[in-house]
């Protein structure tokens, strides 16, 4: 399995970047990026950057893999690291809405109440 990173650019090069991530520096293959600049969010798969991102969005990315690390240790102290996930209610993504939608009222549809209980 392959897990995205988030790092923050400190040094832009031709191609590669010196990033920042929480356990240290990393020497980051940038061509798939083209151009980044000093200060830019980048998630980073096996040494190379894939997508920039906000800064909010790295600090969410950064929080969940921190949960991850505390799961495997057995703490289970970690909604905290959750707090844009904490009190609402989960959401599909936009492109599997309709199609949730559609086979809802298909299966209302064949067992004969119309969605009515």
């Amino acid at each position: 399995m392959c897990i995205g990173v988030p790092m923050q650019v400190i040094e832009a090069g031709s191609g590669t970047a010196l990033c920042r991530a929480r356990d240290g520096d990393h020497h980051v293959d940038t061509r798939l990026l083209g151009e980044v600049e000093a200060g830019e969010w980048l998630m980073v798969f096996l040494g190379a950057a894939r997508e920039r991102m906000s800064e909010e969005a790295a600090r969410q990315s950064a929080d969940a893999l921190e949960a991850l690390d505390k799961a495997m240790r057995g703490e289970t102290d970690i909604d905290h690291l959750f707090s844009d996930l904490i009190g609402r209610e989960p959401q599909l993504p936009e492109h599997l809405r309709e199609q949730h939608l559609r086979h809802g009222q298909s299966l209302a549809a064949s067992d004969g109440t119309g969605g009515r209980s």
